[in-house]
């Protein structure tokens, strides 16, 4: 399984503001995770949609974690930002269906891994990403 370059840019952004007191900014981050600024604003405000960012405007302004969002399952954000796409398309070309449709074991195998990913991800919380030694090498980039 493989994670859209939205999801992997949002993990990254909380965690950088799960170990940063204050206000982070939306070049600053862009800067220290290497990300084309327009795409890293999409995903805030994405996240501040979803209840996980808080945003301050003005010339002091900038974005922080929300109250909960320590402890919001990895589980939970990455299915909100993956949807419900299936790691295989059979229902892709209507024009040119799969002739193994109607028999094929292959799809539900591969929903049951797909969500087998997602429940390891469940327990895990944004405040657990970034425990030592992450916390200061995350530290050391921002």
């Amino acid at each position: 399984m493989r994670l859209n370059r939205s999801t992997d840019i949002g993990l990254r952004i909380l965690m950088m503001g799960a170990t940063h007191d204050g206000l982070l900014t939306i070049d600053g981050l862009a800067a220290s995770l290497d990300v084309p600024r327009h795409h890293l604003a999409k995903v805030v405000q994405r996240l501040q949609h979803l209840g996980l960012l808080d945003t301050v405007r003005g010339r002091n302004g900038g974005l922080r974690l929300s109250p909960t969002a320590a402890a919001a399952s990895i589980g939970a954000i990455v299915r909100d930002f993956e949807g419900a796409t299936e790691v295989v398309d059979c229902d892709g070309d209507p024009a040119a269906p799969c002739p193994l449709r109607s028999g094929c074991r292959l799809r539900g195998a591969l929903r049951r891994a797909q969500e087998a990913f997602y429940v390891t991800l469940d327990p895990i919380t944004v405040a657990a990403l970034t425990e030592p030694p992450t916390r200061q090498l995350l530290l050391s980039i921002g």
